[in-house]
């Protein structure tokens, strides 16, 4: 496992030379704004001069998320701190905020001000609801906005619905979708030479995310039912299983040659489980029960793991980085004595990199205000004790 963390000079990744500002919140703003520096961007956080209240004290080197860039504190409710907003945005070539739809126009930062200062500026906005819409100003959380997308309700087993951590809603449909319309949005900036609103709503991506399973259901291919399906459990055949000793294994070998391969491996010669009618899964579940708890998890790995019978041992966050395949792939980095997954997606030329720990709010006021031209007396009044 490499140390993760770009020692010193330029940024390498194929976004350097980005100016981003992110305007301290917490689940996919922070999000976004990690894999943009990630990816070489120079992000600067404003926060309000202590972190946003979790409900849970978080070390600051484990806010792995508030990775990779340095900390302002500005008051933005102040008009030092409001006028400071809008020269930093008048240099920048992004910003992303994460409120809900009207705060920043309240405090006069709105996208019609800030590209005001700076017409090329892409204002990126995320919340769950949408910018817009009947339910676009009420509070929630990535459970209620994928329950809403139908996506939390294709979840689970067959008598109920289970959250799928905040993987789908904040994460996948938000900061995801807020990340690539960014990115998207700088690209369209290069031909029209202006900047413009992205407006990335957890539902609208939580729904996006679906567009297979929805084209499925439209076809007749897929059950509105959890538990019946090829892809939520309902095959014997694309599951987890436990093993001898308490563990688990997962399968999914959904093509037949390599299903067949699954059988071959697995001593199954019984021709009727060569039968993979629907009628027959309930035999199919019984015998992969039964074999799969004849042999330890280890066990498996050693007959199955590399073989095209589709099978990987499911494997805690506390084991996942020391597998020799993510190892080898150096798929976890450690940052400050924290593990923790490395950039992704990789690049031929362009080398991501992890471009510092997490940083304490306000611990570079100083040093951005130099850096971004403010005097050091706008930088003696903004930047209190």
């Amino acid at each position: 496992m490499g140390q993760g963390q770009q020692e010193s000079g330029a940024a390498t990744g194929p976004l350097a030379g980005i100016r981003v500002i992110e305007i301290a919140g917490i689940g996919p703003g922070p999000f976004c704004a990690m894999m943009l520096s990630d990816m070489g961007a120079e992000v600067i956080r404003i926060d309000r001069g202590s972190a946003p209240d979790l409900g849970v004290d978080i070390p600051p080197l484990c806010n792995v998320t508030n990775r990779g860039r340095r900390s302002a504190v500005l008051d933005l409710k102040s008009p030092d701190g409001i006028a400071a907003l809008k020269r930093l945005a008048a240099q920048a070539d992004a910003l992303i905020e994460g409120f809900r739809p009207g705060v920043m126009e309240r405090l006069g930062l709105g996208p019609e001000e800030l590209l005001a200062v700076n017409p090329r500026l892409v204002y990126g906005r995320i919340t769950g609801w949408g910018q817009d819409g009947p339910l676009a100003k009420a509070a929630g959380h990535d459970l209620n906005y994928i329950a809403l997308g139908g996506m939390l309700h294709a979840i689970g087993p067959a008598d109920r619905p289970l959250p799928p951590l905040n993987l789908i809603g904040d994460y996948g449909g938000g900061a995801l979708y807020l990340a690539f319309g960014m990115v998207c949005a700088l690209l369209e900036r290069n031909r029209s030479g202006k900047g413009q609103v992205v407006d990335a709503a957890m539902v609208d991506g939580t729904a996006s995310l679906g567009a297979a399973l929805y084209g499925l259901l439209q076809a007749g291919l897929w059950r509105d039912q959890r538990a019946s399906n090829l892809l939520d459990g309902g095959a014997p055949w694309y599951g987890t299983y436990e093993t001898k000793d308490g563990k688990h294994i997962a399968i999914g070998p959904v093509e037949p040659r390599f299903y067949e391969t699954m059988l071959d491996l697995l001593g199954l010669d019984d021709e009727t489980l060569r039968d993979r009618g629907e009628s027959n899964w309930e035999r199919l579940r019984a015998a992969f029960t039964e074999v799969f708890r004849t042999r330890t998890r280890d066990e498996w790995c050693a007959r199955l793991e590399g073989t095209d019978a589709c099978f990987a041992p499911v494997l805690s966050m506390t084991e996942a980085p020391h597998h020799p395949h993510m190892a080898a792939r150096g798929a976890f980095v450690e940052v400050g004595g924290v593990v923790q997954p490395a950039p992704a997606p990789r690049f031929s030329r362009s080398t991501p990199a992890v471009q510092g720990p997490p940083p304490m709010p306000g611990e570079h006021t100083r040093d951005i205000l130099a850096d971004w031209g403010f005097s050091p007396e706008d930088i003696a009044r903004l930047a209190r004790p």
